[in-house]
């Protein structure tokens, strides 16, 4: 609004409910400080001194790092690859006991020693 040539700025006061909810959501993750700027039309520093006043993990001798999304994406692919690694490792275990139960079998059935004796001498090699 312009009043006399000059603009008048209007100041909006937040109750402390409003601020606890806002903090409230940022901790939980559901969205970050410019996220929450941009939904409630407040700046990014009003909305980080709130945390740094009313949040149970951030204070003020604790700078606030927000993950990028590029970020967040980097861990979840990271994560998805633990996960197939994890999935790879228990394939292969499978596939020992497997082959092991078979040896076992084997020696059974054939009355013959198929895993190598720890006293067997090693061969030579070709001379």
């Amino acid at each position: 609004m312009i009043k006399n040539g000059k603009q008048v700025r209007h100041f909006r006061r937040f109750s402390e409910d409003f601020k606890l909810k806002i903090v409230k959501e940022y901790e939980l993750g559901k969205n970050s400080v410019p996220g929450l700027s941009k939904i409630y039309d407040i700046a990014c520093t009003q909305i980080y001194d709130w945390i740094y006043k009313y949040s149970t993990y951030n204070k003020k001798s604790i700078q606030v790092v927000e993950m990028k999304d590029s970020q967040l994406q980097k861990i979840k692919d990271l994560e998805a690859r633990i996960k197939s690694l994890e999935q790879a490792v228990g394939q292969k275990q499978m596939n020992i006991d497997y082959l092991e139960k078979m040896i076992e079998l084997a020696e059974e059935e054939l009355k013959i020693d198929i895993k190598k004796n720890s006293n067997t001498p090693q061969s030579g090699g070709s001379k």
